[in-house]
């Protein structure tokens, strides 16, 4: 019995000590902090270590304001309370506010927040927070480090016509950027790396312009204007606006609007003018996809390029219609509220594939980005180094056409290359370039199209015979019969005399 009497001593003068330093230590706080003693932190944390929380609970949300107290602390805490007492809604809502404050995704291992751990509040911001790597996240950055490597390949490829190599490789450029923004997104590092917020979205207004440049200039040697840079007005309006309101932001300010939209229940990287974003972006893709696809059907119409750089530009285009459908498949399903990544996935797909055949492109055929800078004539070399544009050939042709066909020019017996030049207004080497290229003949061969055409017409129309051989010669600019004959045989097989008389029995 003495013995318990002297434990039972010990341990009430033990407990006495004890409450007179804690009501200490609690008045002192009430004095520094203006609190009454039953609202100070070292009750909270009394009664949230006997697991009486929702007094905890009561006295951590009446400490939030007070400037005196560390919010970590009671965020962190009250977070846990609410766990425990099973307040998923809540107890989420607490940690999203701790995080926007402290930023440490590792809290949420803590096995307080057992009891929650399967509701879809908590999942939401697990799935959304703790950085995790997939399958997909890798394949993207893989991608992206192939579009980099294609960038690096084309920039340096000096057998690629320059204008041709530095829109292409801008082009891949900003492919490959979006497709490393959407790894890092996929894999929940943007809160590690703040600094990505946004990060690729400043090259939304990028991809038609670029791609519609790099077609007329490799279809039709096309020179730069000062206009031109007025395509760039979208981007650089739209880079001035992200500057403005995200990219001069510091990463802990980020952070919290990223938070923000998780606890929308958004995607943290989206932006908040999404919407308008997408809608401003199909317009852009579409409009250019009209004036792109006009590019490349002239050019396969009128074959300004061989068919090898032709299959390569028919395949680039087709890859970016693809991408123009899904990603405006993408903006309807958004416009009308339905959140589905499935067409987003098949617009970014659309996108590696793009990088993949431009970087397969540039590792197999790189000769095919130039077009018809790379286009190589196998039967006239001499005129490779010509500096007769493409756009220039085609009026000139039009013109030597109505010189022939309408003026009747061969008629003259004294025509010759120099003359034909001198009504076309411009050189002899031209004149000669435009028939060898766009007919395939020589220039006397061209004038003896035209000559023994009418002569056959000419022949056909006089089945009286009234008109002598010689005449229907000279008429058609011969200057004698053994030529004219001499050509036409080449021409039918046949004498004029034996022509004549065939068209006479039938």
């Amino acid at each position: 019995m003495g013995r318990l009497y002297l434990f039972l001593f010990v341990f009430f003068v033990s407990c006495t000590s004890c409450l007179s330093n804690t009501g200490t230590n609690m008045l002192d706080f009430a004095e520094d902090g203006n609190v009454s003693l039953q609202d100070s932190l070292e009750w909270a944390d009394y009664y949230y270590n006997i697991h009486r929380y929702k007094k905890a609970i009561s006295i951590y949300q009446r400490n939030l304001d007070n400037p005196s107290a560390e919010k970590n602390h009671i965020l962190k805490r009250l977070a846990l309370s609410e766990a425990a007492l099973d307040l998923p809604k809540e107890s989420t809502a607490t940690l999203l506010s701790y995080l926007q404050h402290d930023f440490n995704p590792n809290f949420l291992s803590n096995e307080g927040f057992d009891p929650i751990r399967k509701s879809d509040e908590f999942k939401l911001i697990s799935e959304r927070v703790i950085p995790r790597v997939t399958t997909w996240s890798l394949l993207y950055l893989f991608v992206a480090l192939v579009g980099f490597y294609v960038v690096i390949l084309i920039v340096f490829n000096k057998r690629i016509h320059r204008a041709s190599r530095l829109l292409i490789a801008l082009f891949v450029f900003i492919h490959s950027f979006f497709i490393l923004h959407v790894s890092i997104n996929s894999s929940n590092y943007y809160f590690q790396y703040p600094h990505t917020y946004l990060m690729s979205t400043w090259g939304s207004f990028l991809y038609g312009p670029l791609l519609y440049f790099y077609f007329k200039c490799t279809m039709q040697k096309y020179k730069f204007r000062t206009l031109d840079f007025l395509h760039l007005l979208p981007t650089v309006v739209l880079l001035g606006y992200l500057f403005i309101t995200v990219y001069n932001f510091s990463g802990d300010s980020k952070i919290q609007v990223m938070l923000s939209r998780v606890q929308e229940g958004l995607n943290p990287q989206d932006s908040g003018k999404l919407l308008l974003l997408v809608v401003l972006k199909i317009i852009s893709l579409t409009i250019y996809g009209y004036y792109i696809g006009r590019v490349y059907q002239k050019g396969k119409r009128e074959k300004l390029v061989e068919n090898k750089s032709r299959i390569w530009q028919k395949n680039v285009y087709h890859i970016h219609i693809l991408y123009v459908i899904t990603y405006t498949a993408y903006g309807i399903v958004i416009v009308n509220g339905v959140i589905s990544g499935v067409f987003y996935d098949l617009s970014l797909a659309a996108m590696a594939l793009m990088v993949l055949y431009v970087g397969y492109s540039a590792n197999i055929q790189p000769d095919v980005f130039s077009g018809i800078y790379a286009y190589s004539n196998r039967l006239f070399p001499k005129y490779e180094k010509s500096g007769l544009t493409p756009s220039l050939s085609l009026e000139l042709k039009e013109d030597l056409l109505n010189l022939f066909a309408i003026d009747k020019i061969y008629r003259e017996n004294n025509i010759s290359l120099d003359m034909v030049a001198q009504k076309l207004n411009t050189t002899r080497h031209n004149t000669s370039q435009i028939i060898n290229e766009h007919f395939n003949v020589s220039f006397h061969e061209f004038v003896n199209m035209y000559r023994i055409k009418e002569a056959k017409q000419l022949l056909l129309e006089d089945k009286s015979r009234r008109l002598n051989i010689i005449n229907v010669a000279y008429e058609v600019g011969y200057n004698n019969k053994v030529t004219f004959n001499k050509a036409f045989k080449k021409d039918t097989q046949l004498t004029p005399t034996q022509y004549q008389k065939s068209v006479i029995r039938t």
